[in-house]
C-alpha cells in the first residue's frame, strides 16, 4: 500500500514539474492595452499602446512616453523618455486576451531592496 502510494506521488510531482504556462508573447508585443494598478489603497486603471518601439501610458488624465528594447520575444525594457528612469518586465504567461507580467527596475542599486511587481495586461480591439 505504502508502494502504491509512493509511486502515485512522485508521478503526479513529475507531472505537475513538467507544467509550463502558455507564452505566446508575440502577440504581445505592439497593441492597445488596458490594466489596473494600485496607488496605495485605490485600485486604479491604466491604459498604454505600444509599437516595436515606443510605449505610450495613459494614467490619472497624464500621458508619459518611453523607448521599448526587446530581449527576446518576452523580455523588455521600457526607458522613460524624460526621466531615463528604466524598467525591466518579463510577460510570464499569456492567454487568449491578456498576459500577465513581472516587473522589476532596470537598474540595480545595492542600497536599495529589488523588489519585483506582477500585473496584468488585457489586449484592447
Amino acid at each position: 500500500m505504502v508502494k502504491k502510494i509512493s509511486s502515485l506521488l512522485i508521478t503526479c510531482l513529475l507531472f505537475s514539474s513538467c507544467y509550463q504556462p502558455e507564452r505566446n508573447c508575440e502577440k504581445y508585443k505592439t497593441g492597445s492595452f488596458k490594466f489596473t494598478y494600485e496607488l496605495g489603497e485605490i485600485v486604479k486603471e491604466g491604459k498604454f499602446t505600444r509599437d516595436e518601439k515606443y510605449s505610450v501610458d495613459y494614467y490619472e488624465n497624464k500621458i508619459d512616453s518611453a523607448t521599448v528594447r526587446w530581449f527576446n520575444d518576452c523580455e523588455f525594457v521600457l526607458q522613460d523618455i524624460h526621466s531615463k528612469t528604466a524598467i525591466h518586465y518579463k510577460i510570464i504567461s499569456t492567454t487568449d486576451s491578456s498576459y500577465t507580467f513581472q516587473y522589476k527596475s532596470a537598474v540595480k542599486d545595492p542600497n536599495k531592496e529589488l523588489i519585483v511587481k506582477t500585473g496584468t495586461a488585457f489586449k484592447i480591439k
